[in-house]
């Protein structure tokens, strides 16, 4: 995968900037599986499984695709047990505990003005 490279341009932390890196980062992450495995972690440290479990409706595929992206951006950490069978655990690092704050702060919102935004779709679906 091609990546941008950071070399402090404030440019690259425009996210308005279709070429910028800020704007790479969002979009990796503010995808739902993304928002809904960072959730899902929270204060934990889970199995595959577990989160699979946590996840309704996320396909194994989505599931370690957005794990390896939210890995590779720093936002969890995998930690291997040399083990038979194999164990590997996912928690989240420091900045994906950051973000988490951000998502809590979604969650709220849409737990707030879920009426809101319900009653709004069928006046305009009328």
């Amino acid at each position: 995968m091609v990546t941008k490279q950071f070399t402090g341009s404030p440019d690259e932390a425009d996210l308005r900037r279709a070429d910028s890196l800020a704007r790479e980062i969002f979009s990796d992450v503010a995808n739902k599986w993304a928002l809904l495995i960072i959730e899902a972690l929270g204060e934990h440290t889970l199995r595959f499984g577990e989160l699979r479990n946590e996840i309704e409706g996320i396909s194994h595929k989505m599931l370690t695709q957005n794990l390896r992206m939210l890995e590779r951006n720093g936002l969890i950490e995998r930690t291997v047990y040399p083990v038979v069978p194999p164990r590997v655990e996912y928690a989240l690092t420091e900045p994906g505990r950051a973000l988490r704050v951000t998502i809590g702060g979604l969650c709220d919102w849409t737990h707030r003005y879920l009426g809101h935004i319900e009653t709004s779709r069928h006046r305009f679906d009328a």
